[in-house]
């Protein structure tokens, strides 16, 4: 993830987040429906995903924490604490809890696509998200209670909260490799073809909308973005890598699947 790139190793010990105590008011971000059936959880994963008694493996909606270090990588800063206050939230929940599930209920890796809940009807997502632990994003057709949990982030960033005490954001010419990455940046160009809209920044990265989710967009309004200084956030791409770059296009492709990634004045 591209965030890590700017932030130092966040040191854990006597820090805020390991208490199982819920942060006064996240409560209020994202209440749960009735009748929800209660799962037992055999482990937490990392900050987003859950491993049930059950064998099923649940991706939460709408929050990315944090990668843990893998074949050889380091941890990215947050990505232990993380998973710890996810579980002790899951062991104050008496390791039990509720799936909503989503719209799209499975994603490309066969995991179980819910928005979970604490035994007493907590979102968990918004809880982390509250307390800076993890990004909010929105896939589309998952996006539901993108609002509130864009609420819980927001509380997060106001507050200089975990991953917030220092910003996470990256301009556009600091990407250096592909995954999740906050950027921000002044649109230099847009362009509508057969693709989709593609709206660049500096020429190093160029965010795409491709056509089969155009419609979720005010498609005026991102035509009206060249000289506007905004903040994206996704996936990112190294095209150079899928031998699809040519002269003069930008290098990192962020798509954009929902609004809800896309933010204009950010600064």
């Amino acid at each position: 993830m591209g965030f890590s790139l700017l932030m130092k190793k966040a040191s854990l010990v006597g820090a805020f987040f390991v208490s199982a105590i819920w942060l006064s008011g996240a409560q209020a971000f994202c209440p749960a429906p009735s009748g929800l059936t209660p799962v037992a959880v055999q482990r937490v994963v990392d900050g987003d995903t859950l491993r049930l008694r059950d064998g099923r493996s649940v991706r939460m909606i709408g929050l990315n924490t944090p990668e843990l270090g893998k074949q050889g990588r380091s941890d990215e800063p947050f990505a232990v604490a993380a998973r710890k206050r996810l579980e002790a939230l899951v062991a104050a929940s008496k390791g039990r809890v509720g799936l909503l599930p989503g719209k799209e209920g499975k994603d490309r890796y066969g995991r179980t696509l819910a928005h979970v809940y604490s035994a007493d009807g907590a979102s968990l997502e918004a809880q982390m998200l509250a307390e800076g632990l993890g990004f909010q994003v929105a896939i589309a057709p998952n996006v539901d209670l993108v609002s509130c949990q864009q609420a819980a982030e927001r509380a997060a960033r106001q507050a200089g909260r975990g991953l917030w005490r220092q910003s996470p954001v990256l301009k556009a010419d600091q990407i250096k490799a592909s995954g999740f990455a906050l950027l921000s940046g002044r649109v230099s160009k847009v362009q509508r073809n057969r693709g989709g809209v593609w709206i660049e920044f500096q020429d190093s990265v160029v965010l795409r909308v491709a056509p089969n989710v155009l419609g979720r967009f005010d498609v005026a309004a991102l035509e009206r973005l060249k000289g506007k200084q905004i903040e994206a956030r996704g996936w990112v791409l190294d095209r150079s890598r899928r031998g699809g770059l040519e002269k003069g296009q930008a290098r990192w492709l962020l798509p954009l699947s929902d609004p809800a990634m896309l933010q204009t004045g950010r600064r």
